[in-house]
């Protein structure tokens, strides 16, 4: 196997929890997908539409998410989706964990630059 491709493999499996705690914490206020695809990709966090809808649905089927159709604005309708109390909850609790394994990461970098 090339290095290139090892290390798109290795980089996509390391981004895929990353995605779920950046779309939770993004739709604390409600946002259709494409919308959403615009303000992570703004804040340096890319995904395509072939992989935000599902997981949209996963999330919502989960109870994390839930979603709404606003037909009221004269555009095209748009499924809203944002983060439920239960999302929440589970939001701050992944937080808390993400902050703990950045803090371990930290600290193993750098054992390993000396």
């Amino acid at each position: 196997m090339k290095k290139d491709e090892l290390l798109l493999g290795l980089l996509q499996e390391m981004r895929r929890g990353t995605l779920i705690l950046c779309v939770l914490a993004k739709l604390r206020q409600p946002a259709y997908g494409y919308s959403l695809i615009a303000e992570l990709s703004k804040t340096g966090i890319s995904i395509e539409a072939n992989t935000l809808y599902p997981l949209l649905r996963r999330l919502e089927s989960q109870g994390l998410l839930e979603s709404a159709w606003n037909t009221t604005d004269g555009a095209k309708p748009r499924k809203y989706y944002a983060t439920t109390d239960f999302g929440k909850d589970i939001l701050l609790e992944l937080k808390f964990h993400w902050q703990k394994t950045v803090d371990s990461m930290e600290n193993i970098m750098k054992e390993s630059m000396l």
